[in-house]
């Protein structure tokens, strides 16, 4: 199965690496500050509340980020199918780099009062800004520069990048997190945010050299291109907006392991915080190598088997991870998160930017994909804090691990309801209408 010599002209190992790069250093930025959420904002930006109220202020300060994505899903969504992809992952990479360095030069409450948290939620919506077109973008790029029987497997390099970029995040934190207590809320937490200076540079560079898409250069030269894509996208397209916004918010289990249960096992649980912080880089390293593996899997049998699977081990494997933090055992605790965070989650996080993408034609993909994860992940980006509130205390794990059950379950009845598409040709994408969503 072949989509034309155009296709075969779209370079997608340059595309796929581009996209891992990228995702990689603007995840980075992203996942720093969920960390940092986690650790010492309650101490630095929140420090007249309660701990325990401290604590929920700083984790809500992470999911703000999520309330700018859906905005900037409209917007960067227009932009890039009106106008290119390439457009949106300069400047997704730049806004970025830009506002997670200036968090790391804000003044602290004790300097300057609720100035302080105001302008931190400030620079996080932006970081949700930019995050909003950073992967529809990236995943619009490599699936369109692929061939149609590794989709999955080209668009997977983003999500691997993403993962790379949480590596990156938590190996920076490690040294970070190992400083006297003092050090740590005075200077120390702000170094890995204006590291991401680096960010800025590198990521110009890389995304500079990207060619534009075929699908997208055809497009233009044919004059197919819609001047205003949210239009056609909602009349046309709404049900598989509707099914993307509710598989995405199996985002949540990824905010759930890396924030929520970071800050159960440190602040209510007690344990050290570097073995805690280990269990992530592990998980995601694993990541690095599952992700592709499953993606290429569903290049053979199909998005919506390895998908489900992934949803479903998701809500069982989360009961086992939070309940040996409850138990505080280091050998349960690195087995499950492993299991959990960096083989079964991957099993969906492989596969939902070709699952997702494929659900739209060209004319509206970027939109569709930006508009539906991002709803989607505005509301996993509040699963921290709904799961600190509900938990409530040590024995309140098992509130949590249901809470998580019940959104794979959404995943699960989304995505069963959705069109096979790893046999369709790419050209042909989007072009049948799917049932509704009962």
């Amino acid at each position: 199965m072949t989509d034309g010599p155009r296709a075969t002209q779209g370079k997608p190992r340059k595309a796929a690496i581009a996209a891992w790069i990228g995702s990689a250093l603007e995840y980075y930025d992203f996942f720093i500050y969920g960390t940092a959420a986690a650790l010492v904002f309650n101490k630095i930006f929140f420090p007249t509340s309660d701990p325990a109220t401290g604590t929920l202020l700083a984790l809500a300060s992470f999911g703000v980020g999520y309330l700018a994505r859906p905005i900037g899903a409209f917007i960067l969504g227009h932009i890039g199918d009106a106008f290119g992809r390439k457009r949106v992952l300069v400047f997704t990479v730049l806004l970025m780099g830009i506002s997670t360095v200036l968090v790391g030069c804000l003044p602290t409450y004790d300097q300057i009062g609720l100035a302080a948290p105001a302008l931190l939620v400030a620079l996080r919506l932006l970081q949700g800004f930019s995050a909003a077109g950073e992967q529809a973008g990236a995943n619009s790029m490599s699936l369109e520069h692929a061939p149609a029987h590794r989709r999955a497997y080209y668009t997977s390099f983003t999500l691997s990048g993403t993962q790379a970029g949480q590596i990156l995040a938590t190996a920076v934190f490690l040294p970070v997190a190992a400083l006297p207590e003092e050090h740590l809320v005075s200077w120390g937490w702000r170094v890995p945010f204006w590291l991401s200076a680096v960010v800025v540079i590198v990521g110009l560079v890389i995304r500079s050299k990207l060619d534009e898409t075929p699908v997208f250069v055809e497009e233009v030269a044919d004059a197919k291109r819609e001047k205003t894509p949210l239009l056609p996208l909602f009349r046309d397209h709404w049900a598989d907006v509707l099914r993307v916004v509710i598989a995405s918010v199996i985002a949540a289990v990824s905010t759930i392991f890396t924030v929520y249960a970071l800050s159960y096992a440190v602040n209510t649980v007690g344990l050290a915080k570097t073995p805690i912080l280990w269990v992530g880089v592990l998980a995601n390293i694993v990541a690095l190598a599952a992700i592709p593996l499953f993606a290429g899997l569903a290049d053979r049998v199909g998005r919506k088997p390895v998908f489900i699977g992934g949803s479903a081990g998701c809500a069982v494997l989360m009961f086992g991870y939070l309940w040996s933090l409850s138990v505080g055992s280091w050998a349960l605790i690195f087995t499950f998160g492993i299991l959990l965070f960096g083989v079964v989650y991957s099993a969906t996080n492989g596969i939902w930017p070709a699952f997702y993408g494929e659900m739209f034609p060209a004319k509206v993909r970027l939109s569709g994909m930006a508009v539906g994860t991002q709803i989607g992940f505005a509301l996993a980006g509040f699963s921290p804090s709904i799961a600190e509130a509900i938990g409530g205390g040590r024995e309140g794990w098992v509130y949590v691990a249901l809470f998580t059950a019940g959104l794979c379950a959404l995943n699960i009845i989304a995505v069963a309801s959705a069109r096979e598409t790893h046999r369709v040709p790419t050209p042909e994408l989007g072009q049948r209408k799917t049932p509704a969503l009962v």
